[in-house]
């Protein structure tokens, strides 16, 4: 079987969610019999950029079992190989194809040890994203963008679930002084999304025949700044930190009946 590499490499301007949710078109689920595959990875160039971490400052039984007083804030992760962990990559110009299958785990989150589990969701359109925490303290789920809820989670292990009505990008972070946890939801109209692991890997199968524009999407690994913000237990300022806007790649790839296509993203502080 022969493989096929295309298109030319072009950085985009940082996704906000408003202009993802724009992004966006009706998709038709439909039989896809003739299918071709997109595989690839997402790989880091140059010296990768210093871990950015976070003074523990609350809660250091539960936040930081390990005594090292911070904790990553999980912004960018290189894997041995060089491969980009957390990096969303997606057809973005699909308009038919397969019924949504997404990975389970993406639309389940746990608060453990003050980090939010998974850092990257994935939950479809109208599909219910499953909330709880493992922590014996007051986390909350605050969230930003296209979805907009509040959420406390004072007793452990109790499950919320809400229903994601509105594709786009959403913000998650904690008001309960845990200000370092901080995660992204891709709220989604069809399958052709995947979270890459360290090994920076990506794949989908089962794509119609067709050329489309193929993104990698990154939260960013800068940090801006801090602000103020208000922790609901104790009733104090604490600062939080503020990140750089997200990065986008893009490219065109064309998929041929029941052949593999590759694409390879190589990113990097140039």
């Amino acid at each position: 079987m022969r493989s096929l590499t295309t298109g030319c490499f072009l950085l985009a301007l940082p996704l906000t969610w408003m202009t993802f949710a724009a992004a966006q078109t009706g998709y038709k689920v439909i039989s896809v019999s003739d299918g071709g595959s997109i595989s690839g990875t997402v790989k880091w160039s140059g010296p990768a950029p210093r871990a950015l971490d976070f003074l523990v400052t609350k809660d250091p039984e539960i936040c930081d079992p390990d005594g090292k007083k911070t904790t990553s804030l999980e912004r960018l992760i290189v894997g041995p190989e060089a491969g980009v962990a957390n990096t969303i990559v997606y057809l973005k110009n699909i308009s038919a194809g397969k019924a949504i299958e997404l990975p389970e785990q993406r639309r389940h989150l746990d608060q453990h040890h003050c980090r939010y589990i998974p850092h990257i969701l994935l939950v479809p359109q109208t599909a219910e994203l499953q909330m709880k925490s493992s922590d014996a303290t007051l986390h909350t789920v605050h969230m930003e963008g296209a979805a907009t809820y509040n959420l406390p989670f004072p007793f452990t292990n109790q499950i919320i679930a809400r229903a994601m009505a509105t594709p786009g990008l959403v913000h998650l972070r904690c008001n309960g002084g845990h200000v370092w946890m901080n995660a992204e939801m891709m709220v989604v109209q069809h399958p052709y999304y995947a979270v890459t692991d360290e090994s920076g890997r990506f794949e989908f199968n089962s794509v119609p025949p067709g050329t489309y524009q193929i993104v990698a999407w990154h939260e960013g690994w800068g940090l801006a700044g801090k602000e103020q913000a208000y922790d609901v237990l104790t009733e104090r300022t604490v600062q939080r930190p503020i990140f750089t806007e997200p990065k986008t790649w893009e490219r065109s790839v064309t998929v041929t009946s029941n052949q593999p296509s590759t694409v390879n993203f190589v990113i990097g502080n140039k």
